[in-house]
């Protein structure tokens, strides 16, 4: 391991799956102004999006895209500034 690469200031952080509450506490350097108390300890805390227990990966639980609906919302908003084909001519 190269010395001086790598930063010092590792310090117990707790992360929160917004989507569903779950928190897991673990080591890192990343800066936040929010806590979190968890077990009576006070946690610096950084707030997640998606995490193991909510990514479709991990859970096995897929969301559908409505691409059929996109796509037509698509086209009829860009009908307009389609060029003529030769059988409407």
């Amino acid at each position: 391991m190269q010395k001086g690469i790598h930063p010092e200031n590792y310090r117990l952080v707790a992360f929160k799956d917004m989507s569903n509450e779950d928190v897991f506490i673990t080591k890192s350097t990343a800066d936040t102004k929010e806590t979190l108390e968890v077990d009576g300890v006070e946690y610096p805390l950084v707030k997640l999006e998606i995490s193991r227990t909510s990514h479709p990966f991990y859970t096995g639980k897929a969301k559908l895209l409505d691409t059929a609906g996109r796509i037509d919302k698509f086209k009829n908003k860009y009908k307009k500034f389609a060029k003529p084909s030769k059988q409407e001519e």
